[in-house]
């Protein structure tokens, strides 16, 4: 199967949605054309970075770097939780609610599913690790900001029966239990709508890419 040669001409093209997206938000006040402009020249810089990083991160071969690597990774996947809250927790419960247990939960995942699933020859091979764990960060990201702002909006825009519970001798947690429960649903919505229809709308990524380098679906 032959490659097929992307130039810069092409990318290009591909970046005029972009602008058109912003031009939009301005013509319609939506007050995003900033956000959608830092957020595409980020995406730009880390793609033309990320290829020199993970080239150094594989010919170390060490299991430090590839951890440091993933810790780096959490670090900006919290970074992004706490930007999009609009009502977002002060302090280091910003972090602790989101973030840290995101990328614990994520580099635990990570090691079960490399040392019992896919089981690479040293476990913590970069090519397998660092892929996977973006694919999980990628997927966890957008449902823990979306829990986290569905409960600082509901604690505020419930505050009245949030007191009336603790009013009545309900614990903090018995008085939340409601806005949590929301919060995790909504949190969860995005993940249930992506495994339905995984197989027909939308292909998983690892296979994506097997795909676009010609590997046979089979």
């Amino acid at each position: 199967m032959a490659s097929i040669y992307i130039d810069n001409w092409h990318i290009v093209l591909a970046a005029l949605a972009i602008f058109i997206t912003g031009a939009l938000s301005l013509l319609m006040q939506l007050g995003l054309a900033k956000s959608i402009f830092i957020s595409a020249t980020r995406m730009i810089v880390q793609l033309a970075l990320v290829t020199l990083v993970l080239a150094w991160v594989f010919e170390q071969d060490s299991v430090w770097v590839v951890l440091m690597l993933l810790l780096l990774m959490g670090g900006f996947a919290t970074y992004e939780i706490r930007a999009r809250q609009k009502l977002a927790f002060k302090g280091l419960w910003s972090l602790g609610l989101g973030g840290i247990p995101m990328v614990g939960v994520g580099i635990m995942v990570l090691t079960f599913t490399l040392t019992t699933v896919i089981g690479p020859e040293p476990w913590y091979a970069p090519r397998y690790a660092i892929p996977l764990f973006g694919m999980l960060l990628g997927n966890s990201l957008t449902a823990v900001a979306l829990a986290l702002d569905q409960i600082t909006r509901g604690a505020k825009q419930r505050q009245g029966e949030v007191n009336d519970r603790l009013a009545l001798g309900m614990s903090r947690t018995e008085a939340m239990l409601p806005i949590v429960r929301d919060a995790m649903a909504t949190g969860l919505l995005p993940i249930i709508n992506s495994m339905a229809a995984a197989g027909v709308v939308s292909i998983p990524g690892m296979m994506t890419g097997q795909i676009l380098a010609g590997a046979d679906p089979a």
